[in-house]
């Protein structure tokens, strides 16, 4: 890859692909069951792949995994990278993609948009929308969500308080920060369960670039349902 021009300032995707997926009930690591005809990892990259401006994808699996290589379905593009430098928490598993990235190239001063895998809802569009919303911010920024329902604080299985919703917003990805500024935050806060609550403890303020209720994270048995409808009707259409 060409070394760019000083003031030019290249845009990575690091895709942390190393969950277990427990939660979600599949008898292999979610981001590999198949929805919609291909394996949903394939549905995340290829939305990926669709952005001219990205530089380089980069996939981080666990040093053990043993099935992302063998899937079929996946696109077929130069920038795709693999790295097999996955953790066991996310801020882990981005972390070592951000040292794999460096590793390749990339500089402080660069882009970097972090995506889950298991967001495969994801459209070309809205990942565009928050590059563009993002590239001339000091900071960065995220997809994320007003909260429409009323929200409630519980104990055990009671709800005990209703949350004023008012300033509330759901994290979607991806959440796209300058390299180094990531780098140092996730050093500082390697428990941080996304990117944008290890940029806020160190007293920045990202910026929120409203998403899509369509963009869900697959998490739980049903979600592979709602998933499945949604892509298979946009084939359809």
């Amino acid at each position: 890859m060409p070394t760019p021009a000083p003031n030019i300032r290249r845009l990575y995707a690091l895709v942390p692909c190393a969950g277990s997926g427990v939660r979600a009930g599949a008898p292999i690591a979610k981001q590999y069951v198949e929805i919609a005809g291909r394996p949903l990892v394939a549905h995340t990259l290829a939305a990926l792949v669709a952005v001219p401006r990205l530089s380089r994808i980069l996939v981080v699996v666990s040093p053990e995994d043993q099935h992302y290589e063998g899937l079929a379905g996946l696109p077929v593009d130069p920038r795709l990278a693999l790295a097999r430098c996955g953790g066991t928490t996310r801020g882990a598993t981005v972390a070592g993609g951000l040292a794999k990235l460096a590793g390749l190239g990339a500089t402080a001063n660069d882009w970097v948009l972090v995506h889950d895998a298991a967001r495969c809802l994801i459209r070309t569009e809205w990942i565009e929308a928050l590059v563009d919303a993002c590239r001339n911010d000091g900071i960065g920024g995220l997809l994320a969500l007003p909260a429409g329902d009323t929200l409630k604080r519980a104990e055990g299985d009671r709800a005990v308080a209703t949350l004023p919703r008012e300033h509330i917003w759901q994290a979607q990805t991806p959440q796209m920060f300058r390299f180094g500024v990531l780098a140092d935050a996730l050093a500082r806060s390697p428990e941080a369960t996304d990117e944008a609550s290890a940029v806020e403890a160190v007293g920045l303020r990202p910026k929120l670039v409203t998403g899509s209720p369509e963009n869900i994270k697959v998490t739980h048995p049903d979600d592979f349902a709602i998933a499945e409808a949604l892509l298979s009707r946009r084939v359809a259409a």
